[in-house]
């Protein structure tokens, strides 16, 4: 069947009402969807799990919903899809096989969406550059030299290389909002809570992590958010719905907002020249436009709350490891995973129930200290990332921190549980480059990235705005307001499956 040329002109939105009104078929859709990975999918490794029989198979049929019969890719990661593969980036998941859809993905299906394949993530989604060993790098189309960040880099560069319009991604320490910002593309995670995780999967990294899209406009990813947000029976983190749906906050008038700024470097130790003038340039965006916008020292305690945030991911991943020895019926071994995984699970074995708790309550005192000072704004701008996004294989262990790593695996758990210094060295490169994003993760608020600045060198920096817990209304209406003063849809990536036609 041919596809559908125009593919490009439309969001998801504006395929789904193409297919309603008749116009477009959804198998055409898919096949043009699945042209372009094949198409373009070689130079970015994007795709990793194509399910093109089953999509064929339920593109035969009816569609119903916001988005029906609009082709979809879903993150290989936490989501399941009952009867496909879910590998989490990591060889020791290899050949796991969910039974049942969770009910994220169950919501897709009812939007209308038609899955057809799984994206790239790194393993376990645990660093901001997808590069696993077990399925190679994802690329970013702006810059195949570079990462499409991570842990959702496969979603995003395939929405940027023009494969779809909008994919699925989730977020724990910034990975919805990195790979928008590195691939010129809209983000937001939602408040904790607000999209269920549930019911095969905990509610990861201790709540940290929500789970929404990536898309190319800010409508996709609002009236997403309308399908799939809401309670379920069993569900452990519950949220007031929203008083009036996301999508009507695009149509709202926009409100004059009080906005503080920073161009603080946070968790790292510098801000790259490039994202500082993306947030002066922003600011005078919104100035332009009625809001008032008032420059801030973020009020953190950088090591105090990376050596926290640190505990606590590195119990998870011990607790994940056990996990995937009672799901695969195998003790787990250093060689099923990379150094980096293995090193955090033993570290994570280390720590005493103490040091979790004294973690959470450092945490938690973070978070009402931080709502509590910008309880007065109605959002907080920063740059998304601290630096332009990474070159692939910037992030990898280098060759002396590669053997600190492996030594892990033959020290005394006692000793280790003692090295703060080593976890504090060992993260410095990684919150650095993620400096801004992991804040809301902690505190659950809503934030989104926004493509507002590309520096000289054509290469996107994405602008991050935190707004106040459950408000993700007044972050929609916002964004909007940006997207039509500021437009972005149109522009293309140089490695895109229309240059490639």
């Amino acid at each position: 069947m041919a596809g559908f040329k125009e593919f490009d002109q439309y969001d998801a939105l504006g395929l789904a009402q193409l297919v309603q009104a008749g116009q477009v078929n959804p198998l055409e859709l898919l096949e043009e969807s699945i042209a372009r990975t094949e198409r373009v999918n070689p130079r970015i490794n994007a795709v990793i799990r194509p399910m093109y029989d089953i999509s064929r198979k339920r593109g035969e049929g009816a569609f119903d919903g916001p988005f029906a019969g609009v082709p979809f890719l879903l993150k290989d990661l936490i989501a399941s899809f009952a009867g496909v593969e879910m590998s989490n980036g990591s060889r020791f998941y290899q050949g796991f096989v969910p039974a049942e859809d969770s009910e994220y993905v169950k919501r897709f299906k009812r939007a209308g969406l038609n899955i057809f394949g799984k994206t790239n993530t790194p393993e376990f989604g645990i660093t901001p550059s997808t590069e696993p060993e077990l399925s190679g790098p994802s690329r970013n189309p702006w810059d195949p030299l570079r990462s499409p960040g991570g842990s959702s880099g496969g979603a995003a560069a395939a929405v940027a290389a023009g494969i779809v319009p909008m994919a699925s991604a989730s977020d724990g320490g910034g990975s919805i909002r990195i790979p928008a910002s590195c691939c010129g593309l809209f983000g937001l995670k939602p408040t904790r809570g607000r999209v269920p995780s549930g019911p095969d999967q905990a509610d990861g990294w201790f709540g940290f992590i929500a789970e929404h899209v990536i898309s190319r406009s800010v409508r996709d990813s609002a009236h997403m958010l309308d399908a799939i947000q809401g309670n379920y029976p069993g569900q452990l983190m519950r949220v007031a719905p929203p008083a009036h749906s996301y999508a009507s906050a695009l149509e709202r008038k926009p409100k004059k907002l009080r906005i503080a700024y920073s161009t603080d470097p946070a968790l790292g130790e510098t801000l790259h020249p490039d994202c500082k003038q993306g947030v002066l340039d922003t600011v005078k965006l919104l100035e332009s436009l009625g809001h008032v916008c008032e420059e801030v020292k973020l009020p953190i305690q950088r090591e105090e709350f990376i050596y926290a945030y640190s505990v606590l991911i590195c119990s998870e991943m011990a607790a994940t490891v056990a996990q995937g020895e009672r799901l695969m019926g195998k003790t787990a071994k250093a060689a099923d995973f990379e150094a980096r995984t293995w090193a955090l699970a033993k570290l994570g074995k280390s720590f005493s129930g103490g040091d979790v708790a004294q973690a959470l309550w450092t945490l938690d005192q973070f978070s009402r200290q931080w709502m509590t000072y910008f309880e007065p704004y109605d959002a907080l701008l920063t740059s998304t990332l601290g630096d332009l996004p990474i070159h692939v294989g910037g992030l990898r262990p280098t060759s002396q921190e590669l053997i600190e790593l492996k030594a892990l695996a033959y020290l005394p758990i006692g000793f280790i549980a003692k090295q703060k210094d080593f976890v504090l060295k060992a993260g410095r490169r990684i919150y650095n480059y993620c400096s801004q994003t992991i804040p809301a993760n902690v505190t659950g608020q809503p934030s989104m990235s926004v493509p507002l600045h590309w520096n000289a060198q054509h290469i996107p920096v994405g602008m991050m705005f935190t707004g106040r817990w459950g408000e993700e209304d007044v972050l929609f209406n916002l964004a909007a307001q940006l997207e039509q003063a500021k437009p972005w849809f149109d522009r293309r990536a140089p490695i895109h499956a229309s240059h490639s036609a």
